[in-house]
């Protein structure tokens, strides 16, 4: 099974992550949304399984640089509208485990979902 992580490459917590992978030698494969994009029934997908509060960075700058309007009533499909428009807007990273995802980074999570048998 090939991992796949998504987000963009000059994130900090992308880079943690990336270096633990390669540090635990477990392969991956990068897909960078800015530039590659992400597809709304993989966001539709996501939103489904975590949901969107999940998904939705409300932290960030780009989020927070929105006008008020936008920020406001926000449901499942505004969220994956926001995040299809501004892809920074989901939060970093999302690996793909095949069956799951995890969102975020955090070594312990990680080490309990890929180094358990």
């Amino acid at each position: 099974m090939t991992l796949t992580m998504f987000g963009i490459p000059n994130c900090d917590t992308i880079k943690k992550a990336k270096d633990w992978l390669n540090s635990q030698g477990i392969a991956f494969v990068f897909h960078d949304y800015k530039k590659s994009g992400v597809a709304q029934t993989m966001l539709q997908d996501w939103v489904a399984e975590l949901g969107w509060e999940v998904l939705l960075n409300r932290a960030g700058t780009t989020f927070r640089a929105l006008p008020d309007e936008d920020k406001q009533n926000i449901d499942a499909d505004k969220a994956v509208a926001l995040m299809l428009a501004n892809p920074s807007m989901i939060k970093r990273p999302v690996l793909d485990l095949g069956g799951r995802r995890i969102v975020g980074f955090k070594p312990d999570i990680y080490a309990a979902q890929l180094l358990t048998a």
